[in-house]
């Protein structure tokens, strides 16, 4: 995997995390599901490992991983509430 591709798999993951918070803002949870599993398959790809990168490259990759995960607050903020509705599921 080229540096390109690492840093087009991030940034395909940090768009697909932010429709995924608008989503769940919505309450919208079948395009939420829909959007969580194309997701989880680009991260997949993180799993395997990916090359390091170096200088501005990997400032745009900590800037991508930086968006990523406050639309995952994004989305926990959205969806605890209904989450903790379900027995046995609520977050800690």
């Amino acid at each position: 995997m080229t540096s390109s591709e690492v840093l087009s798999m991030y940034e395909n993951i940090a768009g697909l995390t932010t429709q995924m918070a608008a989503a769940a803002r919505m309450g919208d949870l079948d395009r939420l599901g829909k959007l969580e599993t194309e997701c989880a398959g680009e991260a997949r790809a993180v799993a395997t490992g990916v090359p390091a990168l170096a200088g501005a490259q990997r400032l745009r990759k900590i800037d991508l991983l930086k968006q990523i995960l406050a639309n995952d607050r994004d989305i926990r903020d959205a969806t605890d509430p209904w989450i903790n509705t379900i027995p046995g599921m609520a977050r800690q």
